[in-house]
């Protein structure tokens, strides 16, 4: 399995690039946006690990690029930004994960394993299945019609299920955002795909892993 690491800070790229390579990857550790451009288009990669704010060509900037290349490349995002513009501007550009810095380089480790042993976009929940390429939902094969509101809810549960998710987040993806239309929204998920997702008072919601 092949990265591409992007990370200016060379403390913290040194370290991560040893982790991922003791670990059994093969990395390319770049400092800056232009040289990882030059590499995403030399080679195929399996997963992109990207810093934000670096030289040249930020990530988010990349990572547009590479989408609209048609580059699926899964990208875990790596940031000291963790305002929820920045973390909803990720996801928007088709980020797969968003670590907010400073992290336990180890997490970042299990995050990567987690990505590269689903080789599939595929992720299946009940009787759902989630195509994160596509980003076309279904329920038992069969398409299943849903509204923006509803879709972008049922994305962001799905990739983080059993994970609780930040209120402010689920809000912004909400066209008239209060916290009683998104308990009405959530409420009509339930009904639609017979998922598990709790309350984290004060908190946010988590879909349950069962």
């Amino acid at each position: 399995m092949k990265i591409l690491l992007m990370e200016d800070d060379l403390s913290l790229g040194e370290t991560l690039h040893e982790l991922l390579e003791g670990a059994g990857y093969s990395v390319d550790w770049v400092r800056d946006g232009d040289q990882a451009a030059t590499l995403s288009y030399e080679n195929r990669y399996d997963l992109y690990v990207f810093d934000i704010n670096v030289p040249q060509i930020d990530g988010f900037d990349l990572l547009d690029g590479l989408r609209n290349a048609a580059d699926t490349t899964p990208v875990i995002f790596i940031s000291a930004l963790v305002d929820l513009a920045s973390i909803t501007k990720g996801f928007s550009l088709g980020a797969d994960d968003y670590l907010k810095k400073p992290f336990f380089p180890e997490e970042l480790l299990l995050r990567v394993q987690t990505k590269l042993a689903r080789k599939s976009p595929l992720i299946e929940h009940g009787s759902i299945t989630y195509n994160t390429v596509s980003r076309e939902i279904k329920r038992n094969e069969q398409f299943l019609p849903l509204g923006e509101v509803q879709q972008s809810l049922l994305a962001l549960f799905i990739t983080n299920i059993g994970r609780t998710l930040d209120k402010e987040i689920l809000l912004d993806a909400l066209e008239h955002p209060s916290e009683s239309a998104l308990r009405v929204h959530i409420n009509k998920l339930k009904q639609v795909t017979g998922w598990n997702i709790i309350n984290v008072r004060g908190i946010g919601y988590r879909l349950e892993t069962r």
